[in-house]
This record gives C-alpha cells, structure tokens and sequence, in this order.
C-alpha cells in the first residue's frame, strides 16, 4: 500500500486500496459503538481542535463525539467568539492554536482552499470538514460507506446526485470518490446548477433529465438548493424547481428496484425530497448521520495513530 496520507483536504493522492482499508476500518468503529462504553484509547494524550469558522451542526457534533469516543482532548473554536471577529486572519488564528500544541485540525470554512492554508501554517494533520463550495471529503466517505453497507461493495453501483450541483461540495467530493471505489456517478440538475466542467471526471456524468438520472440507479441522493451562496437568476420559481427535480416515489419508478435514499442534509422537506420519501423504508438519511461518527472515527485513526 502506498504511504499514507498526511491530510484528508480532498481525495488527491488518496488510492483506492488506501480508500478501502479505511471504510474496513469504519467497520471496526462501529463495533465501538455497538459496546456499553462507546470508547477507546487510542487517541489518548492528542489533542484536537475543530475551527469552524462557517455553522454546522452534523459535521461540527460527530466531529467531536468521533474524537472523544477515541479518548482525545477536543478544543472547539467558533468565530462569533473569537479574535476573528475582531479582524484576526486565518494565519494567525492558526498559528496561535498550533502554539497551544493541537495535534490535529478539523477545519470548515466559507472559503474554498481554507483547509489547505491550515495545513500550511500549521504543520499538523488537517481534516477539511468542508471549504466553501469546493469539497467536503468525510461526508462523501460516509455516503459512499452507507452505499457499501447497503450492497456490500460500490463495484458497478450507480449513485444519482440531484439538485444543487453547482454549490455542492458534497456532489464534488463524490463525484471524486465513488469512482475510485468503482462506482458511477449521475449529476443531476437545471442546467444553471450543472457545471459542465464536472463531465470531465472519470466516472462521471451529467444531465438535466432525472428519470434518465435515476433510470438504473442503485442509490439516490437528494441535495438542498443552497439560497445563501445564490445571488439570483439559476431558478424560475421553488415549485418548478420542485415539480421536476423531487426526489419522491415517483421519481423513484426509474430506479433499480429496492434502491436506497440519500440526503446530506439539512433537507428541506417538499422542496428537493417528499416528506414521505425522506421518512420512507428506503431511506437512509439517519443512516449517514450514524455512520458519520464510524467514518470520522476511522479517518482520525488514520491520520494520527502510528505517526511520529
């Protein structure tokens, strides 16, 4: 196996046997949890910090309760409370964290690139929990886990991205990983949420059509539109949108029979998924929420156990 990484900012350099052994090791992880005492030693005497400098409230919990069930210390930054709000750059808030001897990032940000500043600065592991719209890597890794449970492997599985393309960092981070591990990717949207640019990854395409997007699929995920990083103009009207992009049991028809749902939330209900889909047998959205802290628990086990 080819060395290990140092940092999980996105999927580059990471192979897919490197990929492999660490949703083996989610596998392991979720035994911890199944126990009485969801707790190991394994992170003892390290200490993490999660600078989120953008809100969150999955990412930033499992994050946390990931590196306390491994028994390390966890030191939680915000911006609200913080020198940032007083004008402090992301150089010197790291640097002053690093002084502080933090042993691994866990950095979200606004900002596409942030995460990799961090690990300039700092010297230190550096897990990116999402960069503006560029990617999100461990919620990929737990979507592309939650596939795998369902089917025992990715080989020759499709999975249909609908919605938000455009802003989505977690269709890019898939988009990147499910191929690796030998799956194929449908992006699905209005074509003023499609960048084209996508059809260029492996594995990868790109339509406006979502009956021909779902057509065959083994798993469907739903994304939300994301109004705040919009600045008008890519949607006619909420309920166009919704009439043809829903993710609902008519959609559904297309799909391989027996076919899971996704959503890496927060959902808006009736918007970009039905009510009675997201709560539907197929569904795994809680899911995803529950194998977040196994795949978050594996990538920290990754990073840190064994490195001088």
């Amino acid at each position: 196996m080819t060395a290990r990484p140092r940092h999980l900012l996105d999927f580059e350099g990471w192979t897919p046997e490197r990929l492999t052994a660490l949703l083996d090791n989610a596998d392991t992880m979720n035994q911890v949890l199944e126990r009485p005492v969801k707790k190991v030693p394994a992170l003892q005497g390290l200490t993490v910090c999660t600078a989120f400098f953008e809100n969150s409230t999955r990412t930033r919990i499992s994050f946390e309760l990931a590196a306390r069930r491994m028994s390390a210390d966890v030191v939680s930054f915000a911006t609200g409370n913080s020198s940032v709000s007083k004008g402090e750059s992301l150089r010197d808030t790291i640097e002053v964290l690093t002084a502080y001897k933090v042993d691994a990032y866990i950095v979200r940000h606004a900002a596409a690139g942030a995460a990799h500043l961090v690990a300039r600065y700092s010297g230190k592991p550096v897990i990116n929990a999402g960069d503006g719209r560029r990617a999100h890597p461990t919620q990929a890794l737990l979507d592309a886990y939650t596939v795998r449970q369902e089917y025992g492997s990715l080989e020759g599985k499709t999975v249909a991205i609908i919605g938000d393309i455009r802003h989505s960092r977690v269709a890019r981070s898939n988009a990147e990983l499910l191929p690796k591990l030998g799956a194929k990717v449908v992006l699905c949207g209005p074509a003023t949420l499609l960048p084209a640019d996508l059809a260029a990854l492996p594995g990868v395409t790109l339509t406006t059509n979502p009956r021909e997007a779902v057509r065959g699929a083994h798993a469907v995920m739903a994304l939300r539109l994301q109004s705040e990083r919009m600045s008008g103009g890519y949607l006619g009207s909420l309920q166009e949108y919704a009439d043809v992009y829903q993710v609902n049991e008519r959609l559904l028809a297309e799909a391989e029979a027996g076919a899971i749902v996704l959503h890496p939330g927060p959902m808006n209900r009736d918007l970009e998924i039905s009510a009675d889909t997201a709560d539907s047998p197929r569904s795994r959205v809680l899911k995803q929420v529950e194998n977040g802290q196994a795949v978050r628990m594996s990538v920290l086990y990754h990073l840190l156990v064994g490195r001088e």
